[in-house]
């Protein structure tokens, strides 16, 4: 009977044990894609920078590719994640060979198995499942732009209709009086990449429409094209365009007859003398031309004028933007609440943020004012020991608050002009890299090599939200699409006594006005994944925003 009791009792202990639940949560590890690169990649139409635009927070990419590739079988060459030990799910039948797909991700082909095989449809949408402890979707999208080119002489303007596959073209009857005697100079209907029949160059009577064929690249299908060429009575120029003004510079825009190079002309309003835009300044493209005005003063109201052949069109006036300078850029203005100190004067709207408020208490201010300066105040930026993790010296444009016992970042205040560098004054005393985050991946190998500090600029289209919480990280990432100008500063060099520094934008739309400008500076350049050296410092004095 007590044998019984006794397996009973086990017995009821086992079934007991299988009950009890794990509540250890995994690690929370987000997963992202960093980089991504196709074949026959390009920027999208109208841009100029072909590189994906990534929205960490939407959990989408974006690509743009020429005609020269298959959509449906494209070749991926570079998908980069964060962290790098994350892994790729992917739809198999979306892939050209699913057991040759890499699981992990890569810097280049070159870096796979030769077997491997990264073709994917992009036909739609692809969604890729990154695994880390927990699955995170991501949407890739890939468009594909046809570029089909028209250019004749004499040509005023065109039509191409897609649909019904028909191009009307309409030349100038001055030069071209007679329509069997049309010289095509471009014709690509297949495509950039693609082939037309018969050869576009070699037809020129278009008394009445002309038939060609024309098929992508690499395809075999032929369609049919009408071409049609009108005469008209309009002049070299519509008498339209547009204009984009900066502060130093403006960008005309307009059409102008193919073959011919337009002359603009600008004044300030009231003056009497005309300053011609340098040749080098204007390019034409069929029937559009863009000219760059340079050498312009801010808040200033200018007429332009363009004028084709001798014949002036009509005055047109635009208004540069005001130059604006940076708030508190000498770092005389300081404040402190507390054991905080602050890059802002007392009572004033907060325009520099640091990562004073989560430092401060504990190992004191990683930021703060320093008569070792160019003149008055600067700002001496150092590199900590936090006990648990480091501490790097930071200054930014935003503001802080702490998340835990990591950092809730924004980038970005309210801004609106086209400056064309950032100029300061700097020093920088390197320590050797000693400590090393969380979650850091091959930036682990950092450790012993000699810290870097950084500085950068940009101007954007939005406020960016920063976590450095190494299980939820998410950092500035300078290719976003709502950057408009970016320019950065890295530098590993001890610089013992003040030296000027200069660090130009550069501009990558030109028909965007921004709305916010971001300044980050760190004494330890991967300080937000806590990777950096004990001792590091940065003085920096001085700032200001440059228009030239």
């Amino acid at each position: 009977m007590i044998k019984k009791l006794t397996y009973f009792l086990l017995g009821c202990l086992g079934f007991a044990s299988c009950a009890i639940e794990n509540d250890i949560p995994y690690p929370l590890r987000v997963a992202s894609i960093s980089s991504i690169e196709v074949e026959g990649q390009r920027a999208a139409e109208g841009a100029t920078d072909a590189t994906a635009v990534i929205d960490k927070a939407a959990g989408t990419v974006t690509l743009y590719v020429n005609d020269s590739v298959d959509i449906t079988r494209l070749k991926i060459t570079r998908l980069v994640l964060d962290p790098r030990e994350a892994t790729i799910g992917i739809d198999s039948a979306v892939c050209d060979n699913y057991g040759k797909f890499p699981t992990n991700d890569f810097a280049s082909l070159d870096s796979l198995p030769l077997s491997a095989n990264t073709r994917v449809d992009f036909s739609e949408p692809v969604t890729m499942t990154l695994s880390t402890y927990q699955d995170y979707p991501w949407k890739v999208t890939v468009n594909q732009i046809i570029q089909r080119d028209v250019d004749v002489y004499g040509m005023v303007n065109h039509v191409l209709d897609v649909n019904s596959r028909n191009v009307i073209i309409y030349v100038n009857p001055k030069e071209v009086p007679d329509l069997s005697n049309v010289q095509i100079k471009k014709l690509n209907l297949g495509g950039e990449y693609g082939k037309v029949t018969p050869d576009p160059t070699t037809v020129h009577d278009f008394t009445k429409s002309q038939t060609f064929y024309a098929a992508r690249h690499g395809e075999d299908t032929w369609q049919e094209w009408k071409v049609f060429v009108y005469q008209t009575e309009e002049g070299g120029s519509t008498g339209s365009s547009d204009v984009f003004a900066m502060v130093t510079r403006a960008t005309v825009k307009g059409s102008v007859q193919s073959g011919k190079t337009p002359t603009v002309e600008y004044r300030k309003q009231g003056s009497s003398d005309w300053n011609t835009v340098p040749a080098a300044n204007v390019t034409t493209s069929g029937t559009s031309f863009t000219a760059t005005l340079t050498g312009l003063s801010g808040s200033t109201t200018y007429n332009y004028r363009v004028t084709i052949d001798g014949v002036a069109g009509s005055e047109q006036s635009f208004t540069t933007v005001a130059p604006v300078a940076l708030e508190n850029g000498s770092m005389e203005n300081w404040s402190q609440d507390g054991k905080i100190w602050y890059p802002n004067a007392a009572g004033a709207n907060p325009f520099w943020g640091t990562g004073n408020p989560g430092a401060a208490n504990f190992i004191g201010n990683l930021t703060t004012a320093t008569d070792e300066s160019v003149k008055g105040k600067a700002a001496l930026l150092e590199t900590k020991d936090a006990i648990i993790k480091l501490g790097a010296g930071n200054i930014f444009t935003g503001d802080f608050e702490l998340e835990g016992l990591n950092g809730l970042l924004h980038f970005g205040r309210s801004f609106s002009s086209f400056p064309t560098s950032l100029r300061l004054y700097y020093k920088y005393t390197p320590a050797t890299i000693d400590m090393i985050g969380d979650n850091v991946g091959d930036l682990a190998s950092l450790k012993g090599q000699t810290d870097m500090c950084q500085i950068y600029i940009a101007l954007s289209d939005k406020i960016y939200e920063i976590h450095n919480d190494p299980k939820n990280r998410q950092l500035f990432d300078p290719n976003d699409s709502g950057i408009i100008a970016y320019g950065e500063f890295t530098s590993s060099q001890s610089v013992t006594s003040y030296k000027q520094l200069e660090i130009p934008l550069e501009y990558r739309a030109t028909n965007r006005t921004p709305k916010y400008i971001i300044i980050v500076a760190s004494s330890s350049k991967y300080g937000d994944y806590y990777i950096g050296g004990v001792g590091s410092k940065l003085w920096l004095d001085e700032m200001e925003l440059v228009y030239e």
